[in-house]
């Protein structure tokens, strides 16, 4: 005969020490908790409000160099290890950790325009306005290999951008033309040419390793693989792109920051048009980087903001700026994904988290628990007015808030103006998509 008795099992209801919190069993019956919506509701309006209040970026600001910013350095096995070049050409290595100089050496003569760091060898490579392509190593930890080049190259021309092969001895230059370059050769082994004036920013694949992507100054973005002996594509937009970075997840996918105060997102594979345009910076974008996990990137404009995007959205999640921060000239995402850096025209590098309401301490366990459920209701409640307004709502200069509101209007202004033209015209013109528009032409 079975008789059915209650069994409590005591690790259910009893604490292992004395500092433990005590253990309340739940139901999670529906019928018992008729009240849960508002409930949550109402934990989903004080979650987006205490993000708010603790929503701090700012962490720090890198003061040393005697000129302005041009380029930023991340070194792939030391986090804390910040590399800046400036317009002097002056090179600083920096403990971000620590906020301090490490070494400080004169790199170049003139403007340091790119760097790029080679994984296999340790090396750090810098271009400048002298002609010289310098191999630096960057093994020491008090960073006194940065004393002199261990290997120089005299190019026959100025550079501006540089960027390395991810797991082979290349590197690809740009200025009057791409060129590839070998660790061991003076000479490039490879040229590419497609009837541009000059290119000012160059990136290899991640994904793609022999895939690269550049900027030229007939407004073009032109695709080359290393193995080819002729460019592949080239596509023409209305105004100059100034940057480009590849998505470091997604093969296909790259993100270029243009001079119309935007930044598109293009698919390698179809360039009849970008796969999304990121809108709200009211100047020229003019740097932009992926974070480690291809979701997100910053970009950094002349209207002296950095501005945080999701990649598959048009409008920015967020907007960093200070009073004292001048036009920006380069953006940088840490390699843990917790980080941003941005460098500016006023001689300073600053440091902001790329989440600004994350706490910086130890996080324990429960409340980790609590900020993953008060993110998830958040996003379940986004949509209502009250919560959209708080979660939405950033501070923003005066000069940026009133040439939004007249970029606004111009906008509507355009927009009606091609509804009464197709209106009072016989003949219909073309329905051009929004997202096309920016394309001029496409070659192959």
């Amino acid at each position: 005969m079975k008789v059915k008795v209650l069994v409590r099992n005591p690790d259910d209801y009893l604490r292992e020490t004395k500092r433990d919190i005590h253990k309340l069993p739940r139901n999670y019956d529906p019928a018992l908790h008729p009240l849960e919506a508002p409930r949550e509701y109402t934990r989903a309006m004080n979650a987006v409000k205490l993000e708010r209040v603790f929503a701090l970026p700012f962490i720090g600001s890198l003061d040393g160099h005697r000129d302005g910013l041009t380029c930023l350095g991340k070194h792939p096995d030391h986090l804390s290890w910040l590399y800046s070049g400036a317009c002097d050409g002056e090179l600083k290595l920096w403990d971000v950790a620590k906020q301090k100089i490490v070494y400080t050496v004169q790199a170049h003569d003139g403007f340091i325009r790119a760097m790029a760091f080679s994984q296999e060898t340790s090396s750090l490579y810098t271009v400048g306005d002298d002609k010289l392509i310098k191999q630096w190593k960057t093994q020491e930890l008090d960073g006194s290999d940065l004393k002199a080049p261990i290997n120089t190259i005299v190019t026959r021309s100025m550079l501006t951008g540089i960027s390395h092969h991810r797991s082979k001895p290349v590197m690809a230059t740009c200025g009057e033309a791409c060129n590839l370059w070998e660790h061991s050769r003076a000479q490039p082994i490879k040229t590419f040419q497609w009837g541009v004036d000059s290119l000012q920013s160059i990136k290899f694949n991640q994904v793609e390793e022999n895939v690269i992507a550049a900027c030229g100054s007939d407004r073009s973005i032109i695709l080359y693989d290393m193995r080819e002996s002729a460019p592949l594509r080239k596509v023409v937009l209305k105004m100059r792109s100034n940057s480009l970075c590849w998505n470091p997840m997604e093969a296909f996918i790259f993100t270029v920051a243009n001079e119309d105060y935007n930044l598109y997102t293009f698919d390698m594979r179809n360039f009849t048009s970008p796969i999304n345009v990121h809108k709200d910076h009211v100047s020229a974008v003019i740097d932009v980087d992926y974070s480690p996990t291809g979701k997100e990137f910053v970009s950094a404009s002349y209207d002296k903001t950095i501005r945080i995007y999701n990649s598959r959205q048009a409008h920015s999640r967020d907007i960093y700026h200070t009073s004292r921060m001048q036009r920006l000239t380069c953006a940088a995402w840490s390699l843990d994904d917790r980080f941003v850096y941005s460098g500016s025209d006023e001689m300073n590098i600053r440091i902001w988290k790329a989440r600004a309401a994350e706490k910086l301490g130890v996080v324990k366990p429960r409340e980790k628990t609590a900020l993953r459920v008060n993110a998830k209701l958040v996003e379940k409640f986004a949509h209502h007015p009250a919560i959209k307004r708080i979660h939405r709502h950033r501070h923003v200069p005066s000069h940026v808030y009133n040439s939004r509101n007249e970029l606004r209007n111009s906008r509507v202004a355009a927009r009606r103006k091609e509804f009464n033209v197709r209106t009072h015209t016989k003949r219909q013109l073309p329905i051009i998509p929004e997202k096309a528009k920016v394309i001029v032409s496409e070659q192959q």
